[in-house]
């Protein structure tokens, strides 16, 4: 309110400014006039007689009889150095000042009255002689009281208005970083203000008061000028400012919001040139006045004049804008003179929209015919501007017009054809299309769900387009209408093709295949493949994912897969509410829609790894999904109808059963899936991965190979994994540097336009070269087939259409080339320049167990892994008789060794009562491999073996590994994952492996050439295992009893 209520003062002074200006030109006319009839009759009265004494009005009107030249000489005389400077000038300029020298009274004009003035800075564009412009000055109550003052004793304040320079960056080392620093704060706070402005010609302007006290920027040369006292200190506080500005008249002041702030506006009268400052607060310095040069009115000078006003009057009919503000010049000005080329000049450029460097330039010409000149040449360029701006507001305003003409017709045609019944609303049309996509499913589907559609329909029709609800309707009828309603597809069950299948893209498995024949066979007979829910459990990489897929292509079903892994909404499976916004159904309808089948295969991968968060348990929501007695009428929360899910088929996938919740597991099939022996690990890289790599890599058939030592050296150093996930992309990696050897060696014909043959990089560049084509190609082939993309080795054989990479090898367009070369054999020494060191240390790093080592059995989710058991006795231990365990065991694992202990000292005291080797001394058991958590109770008769070595200072058996869990009486139990145990002990070359007597039904199961190099052993209690581990070369002798200590009293008492 207050900014707005200045502005109305300021505008109403506008009127009162016009009078009193106008007033002041008659008043100055007149007074030109009287000294003009004064000066005539002072002449004609001296007659030129030098001798004679000066008349009355001589004197009056300084006409002595000095000569011209010292006459001049006294004019240019610089002023008292005790004028006031904006103080000093009130009036209309006519007070008089004694003359030097003979006391004679002269006209004392600004231009040698005004020497001292205040300063006005200017933010942006110099105010020009002749023009308004008003200033916002700011935290400068200092000047703002000068100016008062002389304001409130009738007079009229002169200032000297300067453009401030653009601010520089800092220089390195240079004096000036703080005071450029200072200049950058203030600009940055007075721009707030410049928007303010407002008036004819100059825009906005701001002033802000600094403290100039310590400022370090030189003034070029015009510091030893500064006079006396005027300084602030080291620096001049003006450098900031351009050395030329303009004298300007404050016609009026308005005060703001605060005691520092006003409103002032400024008149300008002439250029003016800063010679030196006088002080810092306010800003004060010493300025010199500047008259244009003489100039000749020649017809150059003419023709630039009328060039200017035609370009002005172009302008002003181009832009409104400059019309304004042209118009709003001449209200406060009265007019201008085109006769005078200094003031026509000055206004012509301040209606330009230069930069303010170029404009200052402006000012500082003095000639005039330069400065007509280059303000005519920044005329030309505002008139090309505001022609360019029209070229571009007409494309803008034609394009706008050719769109809302064609919307018009648009418009006009759909009335037209509605009108004569050729189309209809988009409403109409849209409830035409879902009645159409309804009537063929109609008949499949449940009467409560045609009742509900029908019922959304009528909604639908009796909506408005722009209403919310309409959208949700729409939205909600579109997963009605689309989902296969009563729609189903044909089912196979030919046991020869789903066995052709499976053997096509899988190798080994042989109990998975049985069992997945079982159950097709099992469909056939019942007519459905429904019912049962079957969840494979394995190691990551044994082909889990793609099995899934061979059921449903045996079963010719539709697939779909979606993984649960890290799901904690039930929203996910079971919908959103429609009224939330963005709501969906959950990912068994969305199968629906996607399959347009209602028997689709759905595989739920990483069931095992479900989450569980604040929107619910996910587990219990796939309870209802996977009952075959619930899912018949599965509600999902969006479509709030029932969906008959009996007819899908649900396979999941897991890696380890501990931690699918009962009740889920309850409901489902388990096949278990080890992992794969060395040997099947060979077959699956020959037949399948390896040619897959090769066609990846772009290499060419024969070019190369790994030989069977390197192939074995690769799945045992490399790639110890149960799958073959791993082996898939060392193999990718070996051809892809086999790709660049043979684009490198040049022997490769039919390649690609631009490929040239570069240099090998140097040793030990190893894979920092730049990737050639063939990796690119490889990049573009993984992926193709969701199989191989998971790692899965379900790939047919070379030439088969089964084959992963044949649906996808045409894809980027590769040449055929033909290698012309020998083939590159791969031996093992050859992985590590392929592959690097390898990862895996041998599992066997004792040649022979000491007392107290024995080789364990575990099983991981990675396969069967092989671990070492150690016993040692503490040195002086003082807690004798005392456990202690390292490895980072889990708590079962503990409670075994602790068990292992007890039965350990009970079974030594028991063989051999006089060894006291457990209660004297303290024991240590560790498992190497402490960065691997372990647990698990299998572990029993592998660390009571340890202990009772270490206590009878024999070692184990060689080439012996066992597993079991052992109670507090020596009983063996049952333990899992027989089949990963026994590759363990293979692949670390172990000939007796001793298991639990119940787990020999499960090492029945297994095939023969699992079993194949092992000897099992199955013990039902300890002792046979002792006399398998420790007794191999006989039984031990028990320790004799001790000699009796001879009685020390009885000579004691002969003696006393």
């Amino acid at each position: 309110m207050s900014s707005a209520r200045s502005c109305a003062q300021l505008l109403l002074g506008h009127r009162s400014w016009l009078f009193n200006a106008t007033k002041s030109q008659w008043n100055q006319q007149q007074l030109s006039s009287s000294w003009v009839l004064a000066r005539h009759y002072a002449d004609k009265g001296s007659g030129g007689d030098a001798d004679k004494e000066p008349s009355l009005m001589e004197k009056l009107w300084g006409m002595s009889s000095r000569s011209a030249k010292e006459k001049d000489a006294k004019e240019k005389a610089p002023a008292d150095k005790g004028d006031k400077g904006a103080g000093e000038g009130a009036g209309d300029g006519s007070s008089t000042s004694p003359a030097a020298g003979d006391g004679a009274l002269v006209v004392s004009g600004p231009e040698r009255k005004h020497h001292k003035v205040f300063v006005v800075e200017l933010g942006r564009k110099p105010l020009f002689p002749g023009i308004y412009t008003p200033v916002m000055v700011t935290k400068n109550e200092r000047l703002i009281k000068e100016i008062m003052e002389t304001k409130k004793q009738g007079g009229h304040p002169y200032v000297g208005a300067f453009l401030r320079k653009p601010l520089e960056p800092p220089k390195p080392g240079a004096a000036g970083k703080e005071a450029a620093g200072g200049a950058a704060a203030d600009a940055a706070s007075s721009s707030g203000a410049a928007g303010k402005d407002t008036a004819a010609g100059a825009g906005g302007r701001t002033l802000s008061r600094r403290n100039r006290a310590n400022a370090k920027q030189g003034n070029g040369g015009s510091g030893g000028k500064e006079a006396a006292g005027g300084g602030d200190g080291g620096g001049d506080p003006a450098s900031h400012l351009y050395e030329v500005g303009t004298f300007a008249q404050v016609h009026t002041i308005l005060a703001g919001d605060t005691a520092d702030s006003a409103q002032l506006l400024l008149l300008g009268h002439r250029r003016i040139r800063r010679q030196a400052t006088i002080s810092g607060d306010p800003l004060r310095v010493h300025v010199e006045h500047l008259r244009d040069e003489s100039y000749t009115n020649d017809d150059i000078l003419k023709a630039t004049s009328m060039e200017l006003v035609n370009t002005m009057r172009d302008l002003l009919h181009l832009n409104p804008l400059y019309g304004e503000q042209f118009r709003t010049l001449l209200s406060l000005t009265g007019s201008i003179d085109l006769q005078d080329m200094s003031r026509l000049v000055d206004a012509a450029a301040s209606l330009t929209s230069a930069d303010d460097a170029t404009l200052q330039g402006v000012l500082e010409t003095l000639s005039v015919p330069d400065r007509a000149r280059a303000v005519l040449l920044l005329l030309k360029k505002e008139v090309e501007l505001c022609k360019l701006q029209a070229d571009i507001r007409e494309q803008v305003e034609g394009k706008i017009m050719k769109e809302q003409r064609r919307m018009l017709l648009m418009e006009q045609l759909r009335s037209i054809k509605k009108e004569l019944g050729l189309e209809k609303d988009d409403k109409s049309a849209l409830v035409q299309r879902f009645n159409e996509r309804w009537e063929p499913k109609k008949a499949g589907a449940p009467e409560e769900v045609a009742r509900v559609v029908g019922d959304e329909l009528d909604k639908l029709a009796g909506l408005e387009p722009v209403s919310p609800e309409f959208n949700v309707t729409r939205t909600y009828l579109e997963w009605l209408t689309s989902l296969p309603w009563g729609v189903s597809s044909p089912e196979s069950f030919d046991l020869g093709h789903a066995r052709a299948v499976l053997d096509a893209e899988h190798y080994g498995l042989q109990d998975v295949k049985d069992r997945i024949l079982e159950f097709i066979a099992v469909s056939a007979l019942r007519g459905s493949a429904q019912g049962k829910i079957l969840c494979l459990v394995g190691p990551p990489g044994v082909g889990k994912t793609s099995i899934g897929r061979s059921i449903a292509n045996t079963l010719k079903r539709a697939y779909y897969r979606f993984s649960v892994g890290g799901l904690y909404d039930v929203a996910e499976i079971k919908g959103h509410r429609r009224t939330y916004v963005g709501a969906m159904p959950g990912k068994m309808v969305q199968c629906l829609k996607h399959t347009q089948t209602a028997n689709p295969l759905v595989l739920i991968d990483e069931i095992d790894k479900l989450g569980r968060g604040h929107a619910g348990d996910p587990a219990s929501a796939l309870l209802e999904l996977l009952d075959p007695e619930q899912n018949a009428g599965f509600m999902d929360h969006y479509l709030d109808v029932p969906v008959d899910l009996s007819k899908v088929l649900f396979v999941c996938t897991a890696n380890v059963l501990d931690t699918i919740p009962g009740p889920l597991l309850d409901r489902m099939e388990v096949i278990r899936l080890s992992g794969y022996t060395s040997d099947e690990k060979v077959a699956i890289a020959r037949t399948y991965l390896e040619p897959q790599a090769a066609r990846d890599a772009g290499v060419p058939e024969g070019a190369a190979r790994l030989s069977d030592g390197a192939l074995s050296a690769l799945i045992n150093e490399y790639c110890r994994e149960a799958g073959v996930r791993n082996l898939r992309k060392q193999l990718e990696k070996v051809y892809r540097k086999v790709a660049r050897k043979l684009v490198e060696g040049g022997q490769v014909e039919g390649l690609a336009a631009g490929t040239t043959a570069t240099p090998a990089p140097a040793a030990g560049s190893g894979d920092a070269a730049t990737p050639t084509a063939t990796d690119s190609a490889a990049k573009d082939g993984e992926g193709v087939d969701t199989r191989t993309a998971a790692g899965m080795h379900d790939v047919a054989g070379a030439g088969s259409s089964k084959a992963p990479g044949s649906e996808g090898e045409g894809k980027g367009d590769s040449p055929k080339v033909r290698y012309t070369g020998e083939p590159l054999v791969i031996e093992a020494a050859a992985l590590k320049e392929y592959l690097g060191q390898a990862p895996f240390a041998p599992d066997r790093f004792y040649d022979s167990t000491p007392p107290g080592v024995v080789l364990g059995l575990a099983w991981t989710a990675m396969g069967g892994a092989t671990l070492y058991i150690e016993a040692a006795r503490v040195v002086d231990g003082e807690a004798r008789g005392a456990l202690t365990t390292t490895g980072q065991l889990g708590d079962v694992f503990r409670e075994s060794a602790s068990i292992a202990h007890t039965y350990a000292r009970t079974f030594l005291g028991e063989r051999d009562p006089h060894n006291k080797f457990f209660s004297t001394s303290a024991l240590h058991l560790h498992v190497p491999q402490g960065a691997t958590p372990k647990d698990g109770p299998s572990a029993g008769i592998t660390m009571t073996t340890a202990l009772l070595s270490l206590a009878l200072g024999r070692p184990v058996a060689p080439d012996t590994a066992m597993t079991g869990e052992v109670t507090l009486t020596g009983r063996l139990l049952p333990i899992g994952g027989v089949k990963e145990k026994l590759l363990a002990a293979r692949r670390a070359g172990v000939k007796q492996v001793i298991f639990p007597a119940a787990n020999k039904p499960d090492f029945d199961e297994l095939t023969d050439d699992l079993k194949q190099g092992v000897t099992p052993h199955f013990c039902a209690t300890y002792d046979e295992v002792f006399k398998l581990a420790l007794e191999y070369c006989g039984p031990i002798e028990p320790k004799p009893a001790p000699a009796p200590k001879a009685d020390a009293a009885a000579p004691a008492q002969q003696k006393a």
